[in-house]
Parts: structure tokens; C-alpha cells; sequence
């Protein structure tokens, strides 16, 4: 083989490497294109994450305030509803007390009554 025939079939090699590179060129600028979108992809989940977290930290501060207004408030005034309800209670157990002895008398009249007109049925009756 001569040298000319060697340098020929370098030259058809380089050729081809060229070829190759040429193409490896256009994958790689296809890379930079899709690198460049999942920067861009990335950047915009940064700002979602970020506005996210904002949100968080308010629903955080919103759901302290609530249990706050819970323990120090609602908890309070159901406990200011319960006792009222507890006095309520009392007084009412004591009225109904003296209703009851009230209905107890009634009975009680009621019975000496009937009595009463048997008695006087029996008196009319032997007379």
C-alpha cells in the first residue's frame, strides 16, 4: 500500500469521524436545548415550592390563631354556658321541690274529700 493509498484511507476515516462528529454536535446542541428547558422547568417549580411554602406558613399562622381563639375563648364560654346551666338546674330542682309537696297536699285533699262525701252518703243514708 502506498502512501498516497494511506492517506487516502485516513482521509476516508476523518471523513467519517467528521461525519460522527457533525452528528454528535447536533445531539449535543440537542441537549443544550432540552438542559435549557428543564432549567427553565426547575426554576419555575423553585417559585412553586417557594409560593407553596408561603402558604403553609399562613395556613400555620391561621390554625395557631384558631386553636388559640379555642383554648382562650369557645373553651371559656362553654365552660360559662355550663355553669349557668348548672345553676339553672339547681334552682329549678329546688322550685320543683316545693311543687311537689304543692301536689302532694292536692292528693292528699283529694283523698279526704272522697272520704268526706262517703261519709256523709253513709250518714244520709242511715238517717
Amino acid at each position: 500500500m502506498t502512501d498516497s493509498q494511506k492517506l487516502d484511507l485516513i482521509l476516508a476515516e476523518l471523513q467519517g469521524v467528521k461525519g460522527d462528529v457533525s452528528v454528535l454536535k447536533g445531539d449535543v446542541s440537542v441537549l443544550k436545548g432540552d438542559v435549557s428547558v428543564l432549567k427553565e422547568d426547575v426554576s419555575v417549580l423553585k417559585e412553586d415550592v417557594s409560593g407553596l411554602k408561603d402558604d403553609v406558613q399562613r395556613l400555620d399562622r391561621k390554625v395557631s390563631g384558631i386553636e388559640i381563639h379555642l383554648e382562650n375563648v369557645i373553651d371559656r364560654n362553654i365552660r360559662l354556658v355550663a355553669e349557668g346551666h348548672l345553676d339553672l338546674s339547681r334552682k329549678l330542682d329546688e322550685a320543683l321541690k316545693g311543687e311537689q309537696a304543692r301536689e302532694l297536699y292536692y292528693v292528699r285533699t283529694n283523698m279526704l274529700e272522697d272520704e268526706i262525701r262517703k261519709i256523709k252518703e253513709s250518714l244520709a243514708a242511715t238517717a
